[in-house]
């Protein structure tokens, strides 16, 4: 890592609470629509637009459009849902299987978007979106269920904080909000950067924990080219206005990696900034990485082809995968690849082993070093047939003539 990234990484010193910031300015936003707060995108599919209450749409503040990546009877959750567009868009979209959980902290956004659920859900004609309130950077803890807590056990001094802090994370463990393993898509829609500087890699390690094996986060946010300078840094109104707390564009890719997320892609990225101050460029950019490249490696003699157009290309593991070449993978790793809802399997051709063997009795594959993939390996070195084609067969795409 550069001098440059490992500077990026440091966490700003801020003179004001960041949280409090970002709640009071968008309670303002719940109330009245503020046309300057994120921005705002025309992508929207209107046939889903059309159901939704003229109050939603006018008081919704984003800068992508993640819900085009989500599909029938697919979990979702929404990461600071707000007034509920997304959550009322992905509705129409999973269908009455489907279900819809939209995560906000702030009271006032959350009073909007559940004002509606019984409208909503006469007009669909199925209730599959409920709102609940908590942070985005902790998702197990239901802070409605914490609110009664209090509301019993009110503190008035210090030493009652332990209780509290200990019933928080009984919360966690015994009442998850969102269990692990659990949504097949999380979303969110410009609300990343409000999280306080502290918070942001727990943040990721949350989206990483509620997914299902196999699942994606598929997240719009404000990103800039460059680190945001002090004076950007240390206004509240930059922060709240989606500025101040950008990610550095290249760093809002590497902390997917870092959560352990792969196939990690840019799926959209504004091409003139949406603002400049003090010359650092701020744009809207969609991004979608997956869950499921943990796991033990055997080996079951299957092999990838990478098709090109490069000459070679690397995955998230570090293994390199050389254009026309039979590749050797573990059973983890080919399916990884070639799944039909794999972000790589329309780059690589699969090559299955003549004979299977079973997963019981495979042994460790060895993933630490890039191999070729002899083809005795997958025919059997005893594989002496001889086939010759019909000669009144006509050729086709997938035959030699």
């Amino acid at each position: 890592m550069t001098d440059l990234a490992t500077a990026s990484l440091t966490q700003p010193t801020l003179t004001y609470d960041v949280e409090q910031a970002v709640l009071q300015r968008y309670g303002d936003g719940a109330r009245r629509p503020q046309a300057e707060l994120c921005c705002p995108t025309d992508d929207y599919d209107s046939r889903y637009l059309d159901a939704l209450p003229p109050e939603i749409i006018e008081k919704d503040y984003g800068c992508g459009d993640p819900t085009r990546y989500v599909g029938l009877g697919e979990t979702v959750v929404d990461l600071g849902s707000g007034a509920g567009k997304n959550c009322y868009i992905l509705a129409q979209k999973v269908g009455e299987a489907g279900r819809i959980i939209g995560v906000d902290f702030n009271d006032e956004m959350l009073n909007l978007s559940r004002k509606y659920l019984d409208e909503m859900g006469d007009k669909f004609g199925y209730r599959n979106v409920e709102f609940v309130k908590a942070k985005i950077q902790d998702l197990a803890l239901n802070l409605d269920r914490v609110q009664a807590w209090l509301n019993q056990h009110p503190i008035a001094a210090i030493a009652q904080l332990a209780n509290f802090e200990t019933e928080c994370d009984r919360l966690r463990q015994e009442q998850p909000l969102i269990a692990s393993d659990s949504v097949d898509v999380v979303i969110s829609n410009c609300v990343l950067n409000l999280v306080r500087p502290q918070d942001k890699a727990q943040l990721f390690e949350e989206i990483f924990r509620v997914l299902k094996r196999g699942g994606r986060a598929v997240i719009s946010d404000i990103v800039c080219d460059e680190d945001p300078t002090p004076t950007i840094l240390n206004d509240p109104e930059l922060w709240s206005g989606c500025i101040a707390g950008a990610f550095r564009e290249d760093e809002f890719l590497e902390m997917f990696e870092r959560a352990g997320f792969h196939g990690i892609e840019i799926l959209s990225r504004q091409s003139e900034p949406w603002q400049v101050i003090d010359g650092v460029e701020f744009r809207s950019l969609t991004v979608r990485a997956f869950k499921g490249k943990q796991g033990d490696c055997w080996e079951r003699n299957q092999a990838v082809i990478y098709k090109g157009p490069w000459r070679a290309v690397q995955d998230d593991d570090g293994h390199t995968l050389y254009r026309g070449e039979r590749m050797a993978v573990c059973d983890k790793t080919f399916h990884l690849y070639t799944d039909p809802s794999s972000p790589y399997h329309s780059d690589l051709i699969p090559v299955l082993p003549h004979s299977e063997i079973p997963l019981e009795s495979a042994q460790a594959f060895n993933c630490s070093r890039d191999a070729a993939r002899d083809p005795r390996e997958t025919k059997g070195l005893d594989y002496r047939a001889t086939i010759k084609s019909d000669a009144d067969s006509a050729c086709s795409t997938d035959s030699c003539c």
